[in-house]
């Protein structure tokens, strides 16, 4: 094993850990939050909604499978920095094309290894998701805690623009077009379009700057909002959208922030966690059926909405379709008209997660088959 620098994490309420280099090395800072999942890292490190956050792994080990190119969820990493607590010395999967650390490193992705990742943890779960600093190159804890308290905070930031794509792309449908989906790219993942394919969608994913004529020039059937970074209150462009396609009538499906802009749109606020959910073991019930799902969840922030009875909004009555089993958090939102037909609905969490579980997968049928029901009781067939 290669002798690595020491490297220096410093929260910015104080809190310190030393440990050695993992990844490139240099100085980074973000808001630090913790992931409970114990596989998917692949798929955790190249999700756009972790733009800006430096991410501690709650298992201890991490990097035993190595990387490859088949699974990444964008083109590159996104975390601002990595906590691990103990990495793997040599990757042991026959996909591995490289290890965890040559990733982070070819990437200019700095992470540190050797820290105590239960105590770190507890200490957020104590005191919240914080700004937080990593660097190789400072040794004095109180130099590196000025410029963690000078840097960006997540509340406030417009964050879906930067991690969006810049040109319109599509997806095809596998097989029989059924049906046409204009889908906001706010931090996609690659499974997402690669579902909604595969039950003979095609996908139109658009930049987060779209319109609402361009969404309609896709002739679209349905319009999708993805996951993605940031605080939704700081969002306006995307929910000004949203509420244009509900005023035509245009069935939505959300995921995530998709989720919270959905609230947002119908009236309601969002409020930051103070330390979120991330991780791949969290527990919701889909109040519309009854059944528990164990659901992959990644976010910081979450929508305020009564958990019972419903809203009357200028579009339809709203209800919290989802809850979280662990704290009651909103975990979902439907859209009904007044005689009680489904317009539109979203989640929080991700049915999409590749890496699992994949008990909520079902939404994507609940989608198409809303598309399937409006476009029948409109006349136009699918």
């Amino acid at each position: 094993m290669p002798v690595r620098a020491p490297a220096l994490l410093v929260l910015e309420d104080g809190r310190t850990f030393r440990g050695d280099a993992f990844g490139a090395e240099g100085e980074t800072f973000g808001e630090a939050v913790f992931s409970t999942g114990m596989t998917g890292y692949q798929e955790t490190l190249t999700d756009p909604s972790y733009h800006r956050q430096v991410v501690v792994m709650t298992a201890p080990h991490v990097g035993n499978t190595g990387m490859n190119d088949e699974d990444p969820e964008s083109s590159r990493i996104w975390v601002a920095g990595y906590v691990v607590r103990d990495p793997a010395r040599v990757p042991s999967s026959w996909r591995s094309q490289r290890t965890l650390d040559d990733s982070l490193r070819d990437q200019g992705v700095v992470g540190i290894s050797g820290v105590d990742t239960r105590a770190l943890t507890r200490h957020l779960r104590e005191r919240g998701a914080m700004r937080v600093g990593i660097s190789t190159t400072e040794t004095d804890p109180a130099a590196l805690l000025q410029r963690v308290r000078d840097s960006a905070e997540m509340r406030g930031s417009n964050l879906s623009e930067a991690v969006s794509t810049q040109e319109a792309y599509v997806v095809p449908a596998v097989g029989e077009r059924r049906f046409t989906v204009a889908a906001i790219d706010l931090g996609i993942k690659a499974n997402t379009p690669r579902m909604m394919s595969e039950r003979g969608i095609a996908v139109h994913v658009l930049p987060a700057t779209a319109s609402i004529d361009e969404v309609v020039a896709t002739g679209a059937d349905g319009l999708f909002f993805s996951n993605g970074p940031g605080d939704p209150a700081a969002t306006t462009a995307q929910v000004d959208l949203l509420r244009a396609a509900l005023d035509r009538g245009l069935p939505y499906f959300g995921i995530c922030f998709g989720n919270q802009l959905f609230g947002r749109a119908l009236g309601f606020g969002t409020y930051k966690l103070t330390y979120g959910h991330r991780g791949i073991n969290q527990p919701v019930m889909d109040r519309t059926t009854g059944k528990v799902e164990v659901t992959a969840h990644n976010h910081g922030f979450a929508v305020d909405a009564p958990l019972e009875g419903s809203t009357s909004t200028p579009y339809g009555e709203a209800t919290v379709s989802h809850v979280c089993l662990n704290d009651d958090v909103v975990e979902g939102l439907e859209l009904r008209s007044p005689a009680g037909e489904l317009l539109s609905f979203s989640v929080q969490y991700h049915p999409e997660a590749a890496a699992g579980p994949h008990d909520a997968a079902y939404l994507f049928d609940r989608f198409t088959d809303l598309m399937g029901s409006r476009s029948t009781n409109d006349g136009k067939g699918a």
